[in-house]
C-alpha cells in the first residue's frame, strides 16, 4: 500500500470511508483499531460518490435482485463506484464482488508476487 500512496494510485470510496466511521463510532474508547482507523483515513483521499457512480448502480441493484444475490447495498454501490471509476477493487472479501460483470477485484491479504532474487556469484 505504501507504493500505491507514493505513487497516488490508492483511494477509498466516500462509501467505504463511511463504513470504517460506523465501524470505528461502535468502538470502545481504548480500541488500538481506532488510531490505526484515523491514520488509514488521514492517509488515503477519498473519491466522491457521483452520478458517475449512482447510474450503474441503479442497474447492479436491480441484477443483484433479479438473481438472488444477497449482496449488501453498500457493497453493491461500492462495486459500482470502483466500475464507473475504471478502478480495480480491492476488499479481503471478495466473494461479495467476484459476480459483478466487469469489476476488477484483488484481495489486499493475498500473497504479492514473489520478487526474483539477484543471483550471488560464487568466487
Amino acid at each position: 500500500m505504501n507504493d500505491g500512496l507514493l505513487q497516488q494510485t490508492v483511494a477509498l470510496s466516500l462509501l467505504t470511508r463511511a463504513e470504517l466511521c460506523f465501524g470505528q463510532a461502535g468502538m470502545a474508547a481504548d480500541d488500538r483499531r481506532r488510531s490505526l482507523i484515523d491514520h488509514l483515513l488521514l492517509q488515503l483521499p477519498s473519491l466522491p460518490w457521483t452520478a458517475g457512480a449512482a447510474d450503474p448502480d441503479g442497474a447492479l441493484q436491480d441484477t443483484n435482485q433479479r438473481d438472488g444475490t444477497l449482496t449488501g447495498e453498500i457493497d453493491t454501490q461500492i462495486a459500482a463506484h470502483a466500475l464507473a471509476e475504471g478502478l480495480t477493487l480491492v476488499p479481503h472479501n471478495t466473494r461479495h464482488f467476484d459476480q459483478v460483470p466487469g469489476l476488477k477485484v484483488t484481495d489486499w491479504m493475498s500473497e504479492p508476487p514473489a520478487r526474483a532474487r539477484p543471483k550471488r556469484k560464487r568466487s
